[in-house]
């Protein structure tokens, strides 16, 4: 490493080092409310960061919506919550024409989606037409109604719940949505002792905890700024590269999922790859990628993203498995 490149880096860091804090302080201040689930936490963190939608899936009861909820209290911004059902339409979201008989002329009533942080609940109990409202949005970040497109607010974000365990009534999200989701994180159950936590804070009829605001929307762009500027080694971004490709030819490296992926990773899994890396680094307070934040978020950004074959699910494995087999045999540099 040169010594510009030093002298760069020391300066990132330091820039890390004043503009991480509001986010150290994002993650105390949800923690007064949600026990535990620090991989949630990190990732809705890493997808504020990052500019990326975040897909969270979990039984129920395990505090999804409740996280959410309460980020969006700690960032003065704006909120919505759009509770998916089979009946919602497409106008329930985005918004649509209005009729005024008094002048003969159309208004548009703009939906629920324009704001900034906005909670699609249950997200995979509406049909496809409900969810391909939610495509433009998500990937171009403006909306169309009518003969007017209309750009949506920075910073803005779509964080989505879905329960893995129902079937009936629920709608599988179509692979193109799937894709513009950032990261996929999985929530599980608490250990016995946060259990017991979560019984002490929760376990009342009157008021639960509440949230206050640490941080604002000007922070979390300034924030970006830096994310962006954080140092990736070229052997790095060749191992990044080396990942994603593995997940489509895994003979390059002989890792031994042969036959058990039916599609791979995306280039846009590289491009959130190295996002969440960064943004990883960030949050750790370096100016600079290292090997283990790509491993750190290899998983939220490669489960959603790599499409399992029936051999596969014959075998019981699962994308986890997969990525953990690419994480072993794909050289580190």
């Amino acid at each position: 490493m040169t010594i510009s490149h030093e002298a760069d880096i020391s300066a990132i860091e330091q820039e890390v080092a004043e503009r991480a804090r509001p986010f150290q302080l994002l993650r105390d201040q949800i923690h007064e409310v949600v026990v535990g689930q620090e991989e949630l936490l990190d990732g809705m963190i890493m997808g504020l960061l990052c500019n990326g939608h975040v897909l969270i899936e979990g039984v129920p009861g395990l505090a999804k919506t409740t996280a959410v909820s309460t980020l969006a209290q700690c960032i003065s911004t704006g909120f919505q919550r759009i509770q998916f059902t089979p009946d919602l339409l497409p106008a329930d979201i985005v918004g649509t024409l209005v009729y005024r008989p008094s002048d003969g002329e159309f208004t548009i009533k703009k939906g629920p989606i324009f704001s900034n942080l906005v909670l699609a609940d249950e997200i995979n109990r509406a049909p496809a037409k409900v969810q391909s409202a939610m495509l433009e949005a998500m990937q171009e970040r403006q909306v169309t109604i009518g003969e007017e497109t209309f750009r949506l607010a920075e910073p803005f974000l779509v964080m989505a719940t879905q329960n893995p365990i129902e079937q009936e009534g629920t709608y599988p999200l179509p692979e193109a949505q799937v894709d513009r989701f950032m990261l996929k994180l999985k929530v599980d159950y608490p250990t016995p002792e946060e259990e017991r936590l979560i019984l002490e804070r929760m376990a009342r009829t009157g008021g639960t905890p509440t949230a206050r605001a640490v941080t604002t929307p000007e922070s979390i762009m300034q924030a970006r700024e830096t994310v962006d500027r954080i140092h990736v080694d070229d052997r790095i971004k060749e191992y990044v590269v080396e990942l994603v490709v593995s997940t489509r030819e895994p003979s390059r490296h002989g890792v031994p999922i042969e036959g058990l992926v039916d599609f791979g990773a995306s280039p846009r899994a590289t491009i959130a790859l190295t996002l969440a890396a960064r943004a990883n680094a960030f949050l750790a307070g370096r100016g600079y990628v290292l090997p283990q934040d790509v491993k750190d978020v290899a998983h939220t950004v490669l489960r959603h993203r790599v499409i399992l074959s029936y051999e596969a699910e014959a075998e019981e494995l699962n994308s986890d498995d997969v990525i953990d087999r690419l994480l072993d045999h794909v050289p580190v540099p």
